[in-house]
């Protein structure tokens, strides 16, 4: 398998930004769904909270590692029998899905660091609190921050679905370029 993408296929550094990134988007909608029925003092609160945190800022990293990957190792081309609509909607996707990777751990970054804590990353290393965010801006990452995670739920699924759709109805090898052969 190539570690760089070709004009046909992804490459393997691509499909493991891809797959990871997937995963942990998958798990902090659930592991967020979650969190929103628990209170202050439940014994898992403060844990997953700082699960959440981090995970969230792994996404951003592998974000931000994903499109500087994409300058090194462009995206292959797309399909040939994609018809024009379909080919839109695709780039669409794909520009919607990054921007939340990017958007939805910069609001949770906003809320997590607003009275000036830093962000443990598993005992890691910690993310600063580097600017003063007021309640009011608080106010506003929280709710960017739930309507973007619902939003990416959505866009998720239709991703899931539009893949499964080409590689299951159109059998046409879309699926196939990000898959493990």
């Amino acid at each position: 398998m190539r570690v760089r993408n070709t004009p046909d296929r992804y490459g393997l550094v691509t499909k493991l930004l891809h797959w990871l990134t997937a995963l942990l988007i998958i798990g902090l909608i659930a592991l967020g769904w979650w969190m929103v029925d628990l209170s202050y003092f439940d014994r898992y609160y403060q844990s997953s909270l700082s699960a959440h945190r981090a995970l969230g800022m792994l996404v951003f990293a592998l974000g931000v590692l994903t499109l500087a990957w994409r300058g090194v190792s462009p995206s292959p081309h797309a399909v040939a029998s994609l018809k024009p609509w379909e080919r839109l909607l695709g780039h669409a996707m794909h520009h919607l899905l990054f921007f939340m990777v990017l958007a939805i751990p910069l609001s949770g970054y906003l809320i997590s660091t607003s009275a000036g804590q830093a962000i443990d990353v598993f005992g890691w290393f910690e993310i600063p609190a580097v600017i003063k965010v007021g309640s009011e801006l608080r106010d506003i990452a929280i709710e960017v921050h739930f309507y973007l995670a619902y939003a990416t739920a959505a866009l998720v699924c239709m991703h899931a679905g539009a893949a499964l759709k080409h590689q299951l109805i159109d059998r046409d090898g879309t699926l196939a370029r990000m898959i493990w052969k």
